[in-house]
This record gives C-alpha cells, sequence and structure tokens, in this order.
C-alpha cells in the first residue's frame, strides 16, 4: 500500500525495525483484532493497539465507567463517568489514531452472539474479569479456529498466554480443565488490584497481539507467564496440551458451545 506522510511519520519507529517495515506496518493497517473487555487489561491494551495502527478494533463490553475504575482503567476520564465503555474507547482511540476504526460492542458477550461477534475478526484478545467468559471465548476461538491472546491480573499478580490448539499447541482448557465455582477464586472487586499491575499485563498482552499478527519473534503458544509485582519477577512455564482434555484432547467431550447456558 502507499503510505500517506503522515502514515511514514506516525509509523516511522515501526518501519524502522527490520522486523516490522512498511510490509508489516501494512499487515497491522489490515489486521482486525477483537478485544474482550475494556477494562484494566483492555485499556492499555486497546491503546497499544491503536497507537500501532491495527486498522480494526473490535471492542466488547457492557459496562460503564465508573469512578472506581479510574485507578487502573487508563482508557477512560473522570468527564466520561456514567458513558459506556465502549464509547469511551471510541473517544480514546479517536483521539490517538484517525487510521483505527473502533467496532463497538456494547452488549455481555454470551454462547449467543459470541460466533457472530468473533466471526469477523483474525485474532481475539481476552481482557474478561471472570472464568465463565474465559472459557467461553477460550472454547468459541477453539471452534473458530482463531489465535487466543489471554491475560488476567489480580491482586499483585498477572499471567499470560497466548492459545493456538488449531496448530497444535494447548488451549485453555487444558490449563484450566473446569471452571472454578462460584467464590474459590476473588475478583478484583472483592481482592483488589495494583493499577499498573494490568498496566504491565495489558501492554504485555498488546505485544504478543501484534507479534502474532506480524508473525515475528516467539510467541506465548505452548508457554504461561507469571508476573509477581512485589517480588519484581517473571518467569515462564511450559504448557502442554492435554491429550485428555475435555475440549481439543483425543476423545474430546465438547462438541459445541451448548453447555455455556448464559
Amino acid at each position: 500500500m502507499d503510505f500517506t506522510e503522515n502514515q511514514i511519520q506516525r509509523y516511522a519507529r515501526h518501519i524502522l525495525l527490520p522486523e516490522v517495515g512498511g510490509v508489516g506496518q501494512e499487515k497491522l493497517l489490515n489486521a482486525r483484532a477483537l478485544v474482550v473487555g475494556a477494562g484494566g487489561l483492555g485499556s492499555p491494551l486497546i491503546l497499544y493497539l491503536a497507537a500501532a495502527g491495527v486498522g480494526t478494533i473490535g471492542v466488547i463490553d457492557h459496562d460503564r465507567v465508573d469512578l472506581s475504575n479510574l485507578q487502573r482503567q487508563v482508557l477512560h476520564t473522570t468527564a466520561r463517568i456514567g458513558m459506556a465503555k465502549v464509547d469511551s474507547a471510541q473517544a480514546a482511540v479517536s483521539a490517538i489514531n484517525p487510521d483505527v476504526k473502533i467496532v463497538a460492542y456494547n452488549q455481555r458477550l454470551t454462547a449467543q452472539n459470541i460466533e457472530a461477534v468473533m466471526a469477523d475478526y483474525d485474532i481475539v484478545a481476552d481482557g474478561s474479569d471472570n472464568f465463565a467468559t474465559r472459557f467461553l471465548i477460550s472454547d468459541a476461538c477453539f471452534f473458530s479456529k482463531k489465535t487466543l491472546v489471554s491475560a488476567a491480573v489480580l491482586r499483585f499478580d498477572g499471567q499470560l498466554a497466548t492459545y493456538k490448539p488449531h496448530t497444535g499447541g494447548p488451549c485453555y482448557r487444558c490449563l484450566h480443565p473446569e471452571e472454578p465455582t462460584e467464590g474459590q477464586i476473588p475478583t478484583c472487586a472483592e481482592a483488589g488490584i495494583l493499577g499498573a499491575v494490568a498496566g504491565v499485563m495489558g501492554t504485555l498482552q498488546a505485544t504478543e497481539v501484534l507479534k502474532e499478527i506480524l508473525g515475528i519473534g516467539e510467541g506465548m503458544a505452548g508457554r504461561l507467564m507469571i508476573y509477581d509485582a512485589l517480588g519484581a519477577t517473571t518467569r515462564v512455564v511450559k504448557v502442554n496440551r492435554d491429550a485428555a482434555c475435555a475440549l481439543c484432547g483425543d476423545d474430546p467431550k465438547i462438541k459445541d458451545l451448548s453447555g455455556h447456558h448464559k
């Protein structure tokens, strides 16, 4: 494609990178990424994908901006309290990069709408805040053969992984076979979260999404990153495909999304 003079200036630091260059920047501008959640993880994720020039970013979230969000959800502002988060995301992105189109879904992600929502996207980034949604996204990505970049945060800790079972790697259920019972693991609203930790993990998540779109570096498929902010440590552990996995195993029990009723 022919870049405009403004685009050459905007993406100059990308174009200088041999691993990206003009060809890579064109890939980014043509890419379509779906972000689930415009909260603590989604905020830096959406901002950096937009700044990088990912051409179409779908954002699905049914919440409105609340004062308690602003300690970590840097996508939003005090002036936009009460606004739908997807509309706030749209306002933030338009202020950063006019090259980027935000497709806003002001709705809850469910088993009934997820396939239609995901259909138009190349890659999915999960920034949701509950296990039911994470399992739903993972299962839907498996059936649609879409790459999933997933992150999670709580208190001072974060985790990050990429799931590509369509290429032979493990799926989310290989690591978490069953959804935890209600109340077993506290939410950020119950246990708290250091705001900057969400920034760390959301930015790492954005980096992995960009790497997947560009096809560069070593991805996080088959690996799990564990970040401990208090100890200032990051470790990466190997995650293998589970032959007994109910979703992607040799004798799968889950054949479709019918088990997700909400």
